[in-house]
């Protein structure tokens, strides 16, 4: 399904209405002043969720993530002095699904705005495999390891949603301000537009239209431009491959002209490079933006992302 971001979607709309955020004044909270400085007190789950709060919120707010850069937030346990932290915050954004320390201390916790983002878009069932372009002779369904995917982020269509259903959410929770947020969430979204655009010319010819990836982090971002991803690990990406899906991805890659086996930062590389090794293929790096490191391939995300485009480009390769 490949679902077109309208200018104001109705999904983030709604959602954020659902979520009944009660109308909050920065000055006034006390967890805006234990930032020390006034400003509105937002609690982030891990990367992605904090570059929206910070582009959004500017000046105007104070950043906290709960998951530090180089570490993976799937594997995530939050300290006490995390929740402590949480607790006093003015609003929490966050991703439910993805984290379930996460989920249960946002649950447990009296922080009057609560944003969920996984609410703010539209989230589908993924496998192994996903988009349209897969090899007929790859039988291997894997139905064990589909789930609802919550890497909504690397798509960024959804991840414009997101971000306007965060922008409302800041408004109505810290309406002195709602001016600025308006207007910062309008330029970030002109700038995922660009981005989407990006993406859709530079992967509209390709040789192969079939990529290889450790973990099924790609599965959106393959569905909105015409690509197949084909995981060796489903959504965990910690799981290891069986015997019967490695010989099924070397048969694939033979079949759709594949180059390259593409591993992340954070996760070990040993599987992809065995697998690459076994199939005389490459391996290069496909970021799933889960956190800036000194490895990234950028500084942000929308440097890695363009870093991303660049790696798909050169392993498809662009006509």
């Amino acid at each position: 399904m490949n679902v077109r971001r309208q200018h104001i979607t109705g999904v983030a709309v709604a959602a954020v209405t659902a979520l009944g955020l009660t109308t909050l004044s920065a000055c006034s909270s006390d967890s805006a002043a234990a930032a020390g400085d006034g400003t509105f007190d937002v609690v982030a789950s891990f990367y992605p969720m904090a570059y929206l709060a910070e582009r959004i919120g500017g000046a105007h707010v104070h950043v906290t993530s709960l998951t530090q850069p180089g570490q993976e937030p799937h594997d995530l346990e939050i300290s006490a002095q995390q929740t402590a932290r949480l607790q006093e915050s003015d609003a929490v954004l966050y991703l439910k699904n993805l984290q379930p320390s996460v989920d249960e201390a946002v649950a447990q916790s009296d922080v009057k705005t609560k944003i969920d983002a996984a609410s703010l878009t539209s989230l589908e069932k993924h496998g192994n495999e996903v988009g349209g372009h897969a090899a007929s002779h790859d039988d291997s369904k894997n139905e064990e390891l589909a789930g609802l995917d919550p890497h909504i982020w690397l798509d960024p269509v959804r991840y414009a949603q997101v971000a306007e259903g965060v922008g409302a959410a800041f408004e109505k929770a810290d309406p002195k301000n709602a001016a600025d947020y308006k207007k910062n969430t309008a330029a970030l979204v002109e700038k995922l537009d660009e981005l989407n655009k990006q993406f859709e010319d530079g992967l509209a010819h390709t040789r192969s239209k079939v990529f290889i990836t450790t973990h099924a982090a790609f599965g959106y971002l393959a569905e909105r431009y015409g690509l197949t991803e084909e995981a060796i690990n489903g959504l965990d990406p910690e799981s290891e491959p069986s015997a019967a899906r490695v010989r099924a991805l070397e048969q694939m890659a033979k079949a759709d002209h594949v180059t390259t086996v593409f591993y992340e930062t954070l996760v070990s590389d040993k599987t992809a490079k065995t697998i690459a090794s076994d199939a005389g293929l490459r391996t290069d790096v496909l970021d799933p933006i889960e956190g800036i490191t000194a490895k990234s391939r950028g500084k942000d995300y929308f440097s890695v992302q363009e870093a991303n485009l660049k790696a798909l480009q050169t392993a498809l390769g662009t006509k």
